[in-house]
């Protein structure tokens, strides 16, 4: 059973953070949840390409691109691998290409707005630590709800 941002915010109030940045809805699922995973990575996709490859077991992988948008986070492939991996959806503070074939994947999408441009592949980065978007804290383990009245996260 879907729980709806707005239900589970009615519900929960205080306990969860609400993110005032209006992410767009790209994946082909609207609807999506789970456990936090985190990298932060800047117009650099190699490493969430490596974070990708490996089981997500219904995890949301949160990308923090520094808001950037001069090149894509993700493309096609790297949702591909997503899907193929369990990954239940990501969550990208950056931008991302190939916006119809990444709406047409069972993958949850959140970003700021593409780019055909890809970014560069050198695989600088850091992964599963605490990442803050827009005020809001993202803590690995935590869980994370989207759909498209927006995003929720445990505190």
């Amino acid at each position: 059973m879907t729980v709806l941002t707005a239900d589970l915010y009615d519900e929960r109030g205080d306990e969860l953070q609400s993110v005032p940045l209006q992410f767009q809805t790209i994946g082909g699922r609207a609807q999506f949840s789970g456990p936090i995973r985190t990298v932060t990575c800047f117009e650099d996709n190699a490493l969430l390409k490596s974070i990708l490859s490996t089981p997500g077991d219904g995890a949301v992988l949160v990308i923090d691109g520094g808001g950037s948008l001069n090149s894509a986070l993700m493309g096609d492939m790297i949702a591909d691998l997503a899907v193929a991996n369990g990954w239940s959806g990501a969550i990208i503070n950056g931008a991302v290409r190939d916006r119809i074939a990444i709406g047409a994947l069972d993958l949850g999408v959140k970003a700021l707005g593409s780019n055909p441009r890809k970014s560069s592949k050198t695989g600088a980065g850091t992964a599963d630590a605490v990442v803050e978007i827009a005020g809001v804290v993202f803590t690995p383990g935590r869980t994370v709800y989207c759909d498209e009245d927006g995003i929720l996260v445990e505190r």
